[in-house]
């Protein structure tokens, strides 16, 4: 017998299912079938094995819900999307960490890249080198609308290399002559640069990036998923494909790189100057 007072929680289907890991928030609407992720590693949402990890878990739960049909991407942190990898992780670690972390850095472009739901990037701050891959794998990007907010692949600027399918990514959105110039430069181009160069889809206020994401989910998911599915993968799994055959390769190759004394030096420069601005 139930009290008039109470109410029955059902075990799965609640309007607004949360689950959560530390660094990863998610909040699914069941009303909708979208779900809001955020990424919650202050100060800057660096992308560690760790908040790696956790992401591959939270998307591939979703991923497998027959009730989620989209998702939005975005931080819980303002002024900044991701600052990408972190370079903790690449410096002074031994080689079966290198692996580990290069590892689970395939495995979030893999899932995301090939992700079958509908996915949109709520860049609500900066978004250089491993956040802007983040965000390049997302169907459609909105920006908030502030000139001080950069994105871009800047990795050349670190003295280390983008991978082919980093390259891949990028080129699979602003094309070639675009992405040779962002690459070898490492440029980081303001909003509305993004917008011009078609980096980004959509500048908006910075209080409206979220409501903007969820109307333009709204459009997205107008479309039957089988239709928008099964084009999507027929546009992008040649360039899944290509990693895929090439990941062990791709992995021993980040190993042998980022192991090199002149690197390991570049990059312990780099974070000596970033613990002086701090």
């Amino acid at each position: 017998m139930v009290c008039a007072h109470s109410r029955v929680l059902l075990p799965w289907r609640h309007q607004q299912r949360p689950f959560s890991n530390n660094k990863i928030l998610v909040e699914m609407d069941e009303s909708t079938g979208v779900a809001v992720m955020k990424i919650k590693n202050p100060p800057v949402n660096s992308l560690r094995l760790e908040l790696l990890t956790e992401f591959a878990i939270s998307l591939e739960k979703l991923e497998i819900d027959r009730g989620c049909r989209g998702l939005i991407l975005t931080s819980a942190s303002p002024k900044i999307f991701s600052a990408g990898l972190d370079i903790t992780e690449m410096c002074g670690k031994s080689t079966e960490h290198y692996e580990a972390f290069w590892r689970a850095v395939q495995e979030m472009w893999l899932k995301l890249f090939g992700s079958n739901m509908v996915t949109i990037a709520a860049v609500n701050g900066s978004s250089p080198a491993g956040g802007c891959l983040m965000s390049m794998c997302c169907d459609y990007r909105i920006m908030a609308d502030n000139p001080k907010y950069a994105i871009g692949l800047n990795e050349t600027q670190l003295g280390i290399v983008a991978p082919f399918w980093f390259k891949d990514t990028m080129m699979h959105i602003v094309g070639s002559r675009v992405t040779e110039q962002s690459l070898q430069l490492g440029q980081m181009y303001p909003a509305p640069a993004a917008l011009k160069i078609g980096l980004v889809d959509q500048l908006v206020p910075e209080d409206k990036v979220q409501s903007t994401a969820a109307a333009v989910m709204a459009q997205w998911l107008s479309v039957p998923d089988h239709a928008r599915q099964i084009t999507k993968s027929m546009i992008r799994k040649p360039i899944i494909d290509r990693l895929v055959k090439q990941r062990e390769a791709d992995i021993n190759n980040f190993v042998s790189f980022i192991s090199k004394e002149s690197i390991q030096k570049s990059l312990q420069v780099y974070m000596d100057r970033l613990k002086q601005k701090k």
